[in-house]
């Protein structure tokens, strides 16, 4: 008789790194699972990805307490990352262009994500991850070299300042209005 299932979860851990602590322990423990189980089985399948790559991973929770794992491939945004070698995205994305990316790049991440996209060709697979590409401040051309824009680069390394000052001024109220506008009154009948 086959197992009924209880539920499923989605979790995003990075390859090779699971372990109890959040999120992976309280969502696994809130239903009840054994997480050291997870933990390495996890890991083991994760083992020939790049660690510290984010692995999306779809737990199927059956009404005994066991578990299923089905990992997918890292997340296209990773991918691209990788590609242009950058740590984060366009901070402006539309309004700031951090890399120009040909479409024989786009392809390659198509074709290693095309199990996980909901795509039936390798030219709709494309479309999707020239969309991501571009919500992340990608240019997507049809040739050419990969451009990456070096002083945007530069300023994403450097955290932003805040617009405003922390200075909070004082409100002037009503009666200091009042008693200033008193004053200045007394000052004129000195006079």
């Amino acid at each position: 008789m086959a197992k009924t299932i209880d539920g499923y979860l989605k979790l995003q851990i990075p390859a090779g790194q699971a372990n109890p602590a959040p999120p992976v322990g309280p969502a696994l423990g809130q239903r009840g699972l054994n997480i050291m189980e997870f933990c390495k089985a996890f890991n083991e399948k994760t083992k020939n990805e790049k660690p510290g790559s984010p692995v999306p991973c779809v737990v199927t929770i059956f009404k005994d307490k066991t578990f299923k794992i089905k990992t997918k491939k890292p997340t296209a945004s990773h991918f691209l990352k990788e590609i242009a070698n950058l740590t984060k995205s366009s901070r402006n994305p539309g309004r700031d262009t951090i890399c120009v990316i040909p479409k024989s790049k786009i392809e390659e991440i198509a074709k290693k994500k095309m199990d996980d996209l909901n795509a039936h060709s390798l030219e709709q697979a494309s479309k999707i991850i020239a969309g991501t590409a571009r919500s992340m401040g990608f240019e997507v051309v049809d040739s050419g070299e990969l451009k990456v824009d070096e002083n945007l680069k530069k300023q994403l390394l450097i955290k932003p300042t805040p617009a405003e000052t922390t200075e909070e001024k004082k409100p002037e109220t009503a009666g200091d209005a009042n008693e200033s506008a008193s004053g200045e009154e007394k000052n004129e009948k000195n006079k």
